[in-house]
């Protein structure tokens, strides 16, 4: 498709680099010289230097042709602006990202009114995956699919687990039938296992299952489950703002520590329910007198990505509580995987894959399209949740008849409100939602998992 990118910040590059790699035409608008260079020197796109709200640069970057226009610029004015031009100039679909909670209550609106195709929030959504893993203490990631009735969990097996030394074909013994193992991440490899695998202590493992099955599943293999009722926010930007409202709502003891006053007053007015801080996040004598060794979890959410990786360091030691773990602009995973943090979240890559999902859904011409997308263990792994059209090549046949791609798992089938573990003599219908594991990644239609 032909895609043009206004902004070339860090969620715009991240975009282009993903987007590129898919084979899409882009064009990218940006009035960085510097970081327009950075990307031509890179990626193989066509770079404009100019202003995204002008309907010259728009026509001079094609619009007319154009399938999608994304505006991802640090302004969401200028972003709703640009995708007001295309939808009147090139009747294009059009994705703005907008963040201000200002504009939060009124998104179905402005989506009505300037034509958007998607408004996305990128730190409600981070808040939103960060309050999910508050809900599972031990998890390290946690998604969701079939609108929330199914869950995604990674958890990572100790010395003395159940699944310590547990051939994958026999979890039925231990666990419900239908939780399903589908990845495992052992040392620096990424597996997509079969019924013969062996887990180990110190694999970190993925697994599916209903959501009402999952507190069951974490007593069963002795995993800490006990609810989380404090939370230490570290930094009181946008993101804090949107995690401390949503913990608030279930009933979590919310304590932010912020060092501008000003925005510390903002948030005494937003937030009258919550502990707001004035003082430094990296201030260890204020640190344990707010309590740091007492708190249940801590989200360290500053716009230093050194100052939380620090901040978590601490919070383990002195408090061994749940962290997570802001960071955006540290690219050395193979580093961070060696530290002590439970989860690492990154806005930008949260951004990325919610807008890839829908330009693979646009893609498909069929109507196969890509229900949800989340991309896991570094981003070297892909879940996602298609809707079986009627004449798809997969229907009609046992999974064991198909000759499905390798590193892929068929996890789970989504049948008429029905959750279905598949075996190899189950078959995919029409209408049925099906959630595939893959290390193959760029999966855009449910024929794709066909070799």
């Amino acid at each position: 498709m032909k895609i043009i990118i206004v902004g070339c910040g860090r969620v715009g590059y991240t975009l282009i680099e993903q987007l590129s790699k898919e084979g899409h035409d882009l064009t990218v608008i940006d009035r960085d010289e510097e970081k327009l260079a950075r990307v031509s020197s890179s990626m193989d796109v066509f770079c404009i230097n100019g202003n995204g709200t002008s309907h010259e640069t728009q026509a001079e970057a094609g619009i007319k042709e154009a399938d999608l226009l994304i505006s991802v610029t640090d302004s969401d004015e200028i972003n709703m602006l640009c995708c007001l031009i295309a939808k009147k100039v090139g009747n294009c679909q059009t994705i703005a990202r907008v963040r201000k909670p200002e504009y939060d209550v009124e998104v179905s609106f402005l989506k009505e009114e300037l034509g958007l195709s998607m408004a996305i929030n990128p730190e409600m959504t981070a808040a939103a995956e960060m309050s999910r893993l508050i809900q599972y203490p031990s998890a390290l990631e946690v998604e969701t699919f079939v609108k929330g009735r199914v869950t995604l969990i990674k958890v990572a097996i100790t010395d003395g687990s159940p699944l310590d030394g547990l051939v994958l074909k026999d979890i039925g013994k231990i666990a419900s039938k239908r939780t399903l193992v589908c990845i495992v991440q052992r040392g620096n490899e990424v597996i997509i296992p079969d019924g013969n695998f062996t887990l180990m202590a110190g694999d970190a493992v993925s697994l599916i299952l209903p959501v009402e099955e999952s507190s069951s599943f974490f007593k069963k293999m002795k995993i800490k489950s006990s609810p989380i009722k404090s939370v230490m926010i570290a930094g009181g930007g946008t993101t804090s703002y949107y995690l401390a409202r949503q913990l608030q709502k279930t009933g979590v003891d919310v304590k932010i520590i912020e060092e501008d006053r000003k925005r510390c007053e903002e948030l005494s007015e937003l937030l009258p329910q919550a502990m707001i801080v004035h003082g430094s996040c990296i201030d260890k004598s204020l640190l344990l007198s707010e309590g740091i060794t007492q708190t249940d979890a801590l989200a360290a959410l500053t716009d230093l990505d050194e100052e939380n990786i620090m901040l978590t360091l601490y919070a383990k030691r002195a408090a061994n509580c749940k962290t997570m773990t802001k960071v955006d602009k540290i690219n050395f995973k193979e580093v961070m995987d060696d530290l002590e943090m439970d989860t690492v979240v990154s806005v930008k890559a949260i951004t990325a894959a919610y807008i890839i999902r829908y330009v693979r859904a646009m893609q498909n011409s069929y109507g196969s399209k890509v229900q949800t997308l989340h991309r896991i263990c570094d981003e070297r792994v892909e879940a996602l949740e298609f809707r079986v059209r009627d004449n798809a090549k997969v229907v009609g046949k046992t999974l064991f008849e198909l000759q499905l791609k390798k590193n892929l798992l068929v996890c789970c089938i989504s049948r008429k409100g029905k959750i279905i573990t598949p075996s190899g003599q189950d078959m995919l219908m029409p209408g049925d939602g099906v959630i595939v594991v893959t290390t193959n990644i760029g999966l855009d239609d449910i024929d794709d998992i066909l070799e």
